[in-house]
């Protein structure tokens, strides 16, 4: 007797092509919050079935970037300033470590990334700018030679993603930023572990500060809300 197996209806990555795609537009604010998906809109748009918009939706509301909506769609999650803070404060506990054994090796960066990032803060692609960063923060992940470093940072990089969609899109200090960052490199290259743990994490106590100020000042014209 043959055996019956089931029908899949879409693959894992036609999902995650499509959250993807719905992160990118959430992040960089084409989506804006309280905007409204339909499922229907986003699977004619992306030229995809119903099937894994659904499934790829599933997971933006498990992981809190939608919320069920009145009637039907989801609603695009507003952003809680309170917990962003908290996330920045642990991602520079995470980069401090990262930077101090990185430091220890001496490790010298690809010298591209820090230029590649300062393209990306003149233009006004906000992917780009927020890729540019990923780059940079995970090339000392990797060169600390902790896995878990990078494996924790992972877990809260979409909301870091989406955070720093909303202050770019309003930031004029954009280039302060790889000014900071090349610093940073510089300490790492000649060793200096303590310097480089100190810019790095001044770095990530600053970015928290300044995603506070802007994202409350944006929810001053009822963008957006903390909890």
């Amino acid at each position: 007797m043959a055996t019956k197996l089931i029908k899949i209806e879409s693959t894992p990555d036609m999902v995650e092509q499509v959250y993807a795609s719905l992160l990118d537009a959430i992040s960089d604010g084409t989506l804006q919050p309280g905007a409204r998906i339909m499922q229907e809109d986003i699977a004619e748009q992306l030229a995809v079935s119903r099937q894994p918009v659904l499934q790829a939706l599933r997971m933006l509301r498990k992981d809190g970037f939608v919320l069920d909506a009145p009637g039907r769609g989801v609603l695009v999650a507003p952003l809680d300033v309170t917990i962003l803070v908290q996330i920045y404060q642990v991602r520079s506990t995470l980069d401090a470590l990262a930077a101090r054994l990185a430091a220890q090796s001496r490790y010298v960066m690809d010298a591209r990334l820090i230029t590649q990032g300062r393209m990306a803060a003149r233009g006004t692609d906000i992917k780009a700018m927020m890729t540019a960063d990923a780059a940079f923060h995970n090339a000392i992940y990797v060169a600390s030679g902790n896995p878990l470093i990078a494996q924790t940072a992972k877990t809260h990089w979409h909301h870091i993603r989406r955070a720093m969609g909303a202050v770019l899109q309003l930031s004029t200090m954009r280039e302060s930023i790889w000014d900071e960052h090349e610093a940073i490199a510089k300490a790492i290259a000649r060793g200096d572990a303590a310097k480089a743990e100190t810019l790095i994490r001044q770095h990530g106590e600053d970015a928290g500060q300044n995603l506070s100020h802007l994202l409350a000042h944006l929810l001053n014209q009822t963008l957006f809300k903390t909890t």
